[in-house]
């Protein structure tokens, strides 16, 4: 969908057993690896659930539904892909029920795909799989030590369509058209044409849309939907305004299957008290979910929320300005926002880049955090396009201080450049698994994420630490969270390499580089290590 412009330690027990970081390091969100991908586009996991809805209508290049699913996803889980990659959270696009027809509007036959155009928040899309496979993949991944976040998207239903009629006027408004001059005209208005806004600044109650009553009635489940909507609102005591609705459908699968988060999809254009609201909910059900499933808790971490507000970017603190109006959204729900900065600042100098966001994180943002990211689903201008610079963007993506979100194919450059498609659809091919197996390229830069991001996950003090250059030339840094310390080393000379370590590491003391796998010892207040690499990675045995 064309939006404007539009997390490690691992747990201690799940169903399936215990689960434990190798290195015994706390898991925080600050310095987590998320693995964003789009379910349809990752991988084809049950074919049987290909066509649904009727969709048979012939859509324009990348705009129809490819395949992916949650069971796609699954086997990536089981096989450790995720595990490889140093992944411990997976952030997937929305699952839920789309729309079931097809727009036209310019570019040819368009269909939810993406699963930002919902038409029933409260069931799973059959193309993307069924509730049971959720629960599986949910299980499947916290025993890896992996966290889901899943794709909140309140804002909007999906388009009208032949198919999909729309939502009521107490619900949804059709007009205007954001022209996102002032704040007014950014939150209430829909984000494109035929793209219905629900009114989710009304705290007014209202009555279930008919189209909603009649689809669940036919599937047989009406009562026990209303069953359950009459026990949220007694026990919340929120008025039955649409916004509150679709938290609590939206926090059902916090509650009935424990994910871990939420992204947050179009936050600016909701009032802000939206998402305090949101995040309240979603954490009682995390906390039901923890009281019900004693067994399956990871960790004490909260709920966690990442926020897209576009255009926001770490140089701007906690403050996104309208205009006429400036709006804390890390004082209303969420605990990191998507940094549309990053893609920029990836072109300075590593000492540049790290220093700055170290201080950043720990000053203006200490308590809070960005989710980095060089490449999306949306964004049409990212840092590689041509994948000319894979190396440095991976070296640069999962060692900068923040949280990192490797967009599905980064790791293995896949095209973001596809004959016929047009727009954001080139962003969205297909996973590229045949190049792995056949291009030793692929392979190469595949195993630099693996091994940077297995770094990352073992260590929270990469993303969340405090940064400190050692040696500019060659360059060195250290990286430190609580009792967590490493010494990297980039673009340094194949062969030997020396670093004094004095005040870093005790002398004595065994290193280990996790780029090349060769251990050390700490002699006479020095690190000597002998790599055909010119990456370093020291950790303490």
């Amino acid at each position: 969908m064309k939006k404007i412009l539009i997390l490690l330690g691992f747990g201690i027990l799940t169903s399936c057993g215990s689960v434990k970081n190798s290195s015994e390091k706390p898991f925080v969100w600050e310095g987590a690896n998320v693995y964003f991908l789009l379910t349809d586009r990752f991988k084809n996991g049950d074919i049987t659930n290909d066509i649904n809805f009727d969709r048979k209508e012939k859509a324009a290049v990348l705009r129809g539904f490819e395949g992916g699913d949650l069971r796609g996803i699954i086997q990536k889980i089981d096989d450790n892909y995720f595990s490889d990659l140093g992944i411990n959270a997976i952030w997937m696009t929305p699952i839920v029920e789309q729309i079931h027809g097809a727009t036209n509007e310019g570019t040819g036959n368009t269909y939810g795909f993406h699963g930002y155009w919902t038409k029933d928040w409260t069931e799973l899309d059959p193309n993307f799989g069924t509730k049971k496979d959720l629960k599986e993949l949910v299980e499947k991944a916290h025993h890896k030590g992996i966290r889901i976040v899943l794709d909140a998207v309140v804002n909007h239903t999906g388009p009208v369509t032949k198919s999909d009629p729309v939502y009521p006027n107490s619900w949804v408004r059709t007009s205007p058209t954001c022209n996102y001059q002032n704040y007014q005209n950014t939150t209430a208005c829909t984000l494109v044409a035929n793209l219905p806004d629900i009114l989710t600044e009304s705290s007014e109650p209202t009555a279930l849309p008919k189209i909603l009553i009649d689809k669940w009635k036919k599937e047989g489940k009406y009562e026990s939907e209303m069953k359950s909507l009459d026990a949220f609102f007694a026990r919340t005591g929120y008025p039955r305004a649409p916004k509150y609705y679709i938290m609590k459908w939206l926090a059902d699968y916090v509650e009935n299957y424990g994910i871990d988060g939420y992204r947050v999809d179009t936050v600016k254009h909701t009032n802000e008290d939206v998402w305090k609201d949101f995040q309240k909910i979603c954490q009682e059900s995390f906390d039901i979910f923890k009281r019900n499933n004693p067994s399956k808790v990871l960790d004490n971490n909260l709920f966690f929320t990442v926020g897209e507000v576009y255009g926001y970017g770490i140089s701007q603190k906690q403050i996104y300005d309208f205009g006429d109006k400036k709006v804390n959204y890390y004082q209303n729900g969420f605990k990191s926002l998507i940094n549309f900065d990053f893609k920029g600042d990836a072109n300075k100098s590593y000492e540049e880049l790290f220093s700055q966001y170290s201080k950043q994180l720990q000053s203006d943002l200490n308590g809070k955090t960005v989710m980095n990211y060089l490449t999306s689903h949306d964004d049409g201008s990212p840092f590689d396009k041509d994948r000319k610079r894979t190396y440095e963007a991976g070296t640069k993506l999962l060692l900068t201080p923040g949280i990192s979100q490797v967009y599905y194919g980064d790791e293995t450059a896949r095209t973001l450049t596809v004959p016929g498609a047009e727009g954001d659809a080139t962003l969205r091919s297909n996973m590229n698994w045949s190049d792995i197996k056949g291009t030793t390229a692929t392979q190469n830069i595949l195993t630099h994420y693996q091994k940077l991001g297995k770094f990352r996950a073992n260590h929270p003090s990469i993303g969340a630490g405090i940064h400190q250059m050692v040696s500019s030339s060659p360059y060195w840094f250290t990286r430190t969270y609580n009792d967590d310390k490493v010494l990297i080393g980039l673009d340094l000379d194949s062969g030997i390499k020396e670093i004094s370590v004095s005040g870093i590491f005790q002398e004595g003391l065994q290193l280990r580089d996790a780029y090349s796998g060769k251990v050390i010892k700490v002699k006479n207040g020095k690190a000597i290590i002998n790599t055909e690499y010119t990456v370093v990675l020291f950790e303490k045995i």
